[in-house]
């Protein structure tokens, strides 16, 4: 595969080769089909230029580890399609996409949907936890859950053969490319640029929606200045797919009325000059298996940036949001010496290193922790090896190791540790 193809998405169209062009994002886990019953109605009035994610619907198995790598590689594919202005209505984390396309290119964004979406969804914890299950269970008990995720208990009952399609598309999804997608959720964080959206927005919303609700929603157009709310009754987190022709109505109303185009009434398509053919978003950040981009020099200096807010950074990612945010609830003024040092020095300076990635990071401290005896870190530890990539039968593989250079007895006391808390870890969701 050229890298071209890497930088871009697979996509399909409909409509009028003449018309203005509306973009339609998917949402985790789903293909372009979830757009099928709005299609007809909005190819009428628009091109319509649907889009996978990468590794879902057959789409070439590319993963993008952040929301603005998503949003870049959308443009390139427009760009290569001779697309400069377009609406844009996007699901979930289709609906993140496209509020990062109007807060860094709203010259581009001519009218924004985002349906069941949020200024941040959930927290990074639940997201990288998604990950760590795929990754030792593979997709299935994703797929077994989506329906009680994506629709209304009334729906599932009344749909069967709807559901069964749902959980399909995201068995067949690439595991990898659906865990580098939770990593760009777990990132994804714009609750304090909402004031910056300055294109016409609807804010549509299932009102069962148990994911990414109305109180999400109602988030959304609070901080959005042009911002309208859509409440769709009977409906879910896959609003479009349970509650068709009312989103249709919405959006047709939306996209028909609230058409920003300051300088022309294009519709859209025209050939963009090769200065404007270049990345159009921040560079994606990196995932969180790999070390920060900057290493920390040795010498300190009164020049030398503080380490303890990069340090406190890839703590979180490591170790979670939760088990941070108990230490430092305990960081009174007794240990909070410690806690600020292990902040600024064992995460601000090594592991921040570019030396190693972070999977590697993992295996050796769980090495030293074994030789060591600290088993309480140890199981926090394995937790953290687990979110930075290492799958079970890796770390298996770490503790036989360690078991030849640090001892039996202690890789045995190891072994029932990490088991335990491999158990709990990567138990699929009831």
């Amino acid at each position: 595969m050229s890298e071209t193809m890497t930088k871009t998405l697979q996509y399909r169209m409909d409509g009028p080769e003449d018309a203005p062009v509306l973009v339609l994002g998917p949402s985790l886990g789903t293909t372009w089909h979830m757009w099928d019953r709005q299609v007809p109605e909005l190819a009428r009035q628009w091109r319509v230029i649907r889009y996978d994610l990468p590794g879902h619907g057959g789409a070439p198995a590319h993963p993008a580890t952040s929301i603005p790598e998503l949003a870049e590689r959308l443009l390139t594919t427009l760009d290569g399609l001779g697309v400069q202005r377009f609406g844009y209505v996007g699901c979930s984390i289709g609906g993140a996409v496209g509020a990062e396309l109007a807060l860094r290119r709203p010259d581009r964004i001519a009218s924004l949907a985002v349906v069941a979406a949020s200024p941040r969804f959930g927290t990074a914890d639940e997201f990288r936890q998604r990950g760590v299950i795929v990754r030792a269970n593979g997709l299935d008990p994703m797929a077994r859950t989506a329906p009680e995720r994506w629709f209304t208990g009334h729906f599932a009952a009344a749909q069967p053969a709807i559901v069964e399609w749902a959980v399909q598309m995201v068995r067949t999804t690439d595991p990898g490319c659906y865990i580098a997608a939770c990593e760009a959720l777990a990132a994804f964080d714009i609750r304090a640029e909402l004031g910056r959206i300055a294109v016409p927005t609807l804010v549509l919303v299932g009102a069962e929606d148990k994911v990414t609700g109305p109180a999400e929603a109602r988030t959304l157009v609070a901080g959005i200045p042009d911002a309208r709310l859509a409440l769709v009754p009977g409906a879910s987190h896959l609003a479009p797919v349970e509650q068709p022709a009312a989103v249709t109505d919405l959006l047709v109303h939306h996209f028909s009325t609230a058409w920003y185009n300051p300088s022309d009434t294009s519709t859209g398509l025209t050939v963009l000059p090769d200065r404007m053919l270049q990345p159009a978003v921040a560079a994606p950040a990196g995932p969180v298996a790999e070390a920060a981009p900057a290493e920390q020099p040795r010498a300190v200096s009164a020049a030398r940036p503080d380490p303890y807010e990069a340090g406190m950074r890839v703590r979180r990612q490591v170790l979670g949001d939760a088990h941070v945010d108990r230490a430092m609830a305990g960081a009174d003024d007794f240990a909070g010496d410690f806690q600020e040092l292990i902040t600024r020095y064992a995460w601000g300076e090594v592991w921040t290193r570019e030396g190693l990635d972070r999977r590697t990071r993992s295996a050796v401290t769980l090495t030293a922790l074994v030789a060591g005896g600290h088993m309480e870190e140890l199981a926090f530890h394995t937790r953290a090896a687990l979110r930075n990539g290492l799958t079970p039968d890796e770390i298996k593989e770490v503790l036989l190791q360690s078991a030849v250079y640090c001892g039996v007895p202690a890789a045995n006391t190891a072994f029932r540790v990490v088991r335990t808390v491999i158990q709990e870890e990567t138990r699929p969701e009831a």
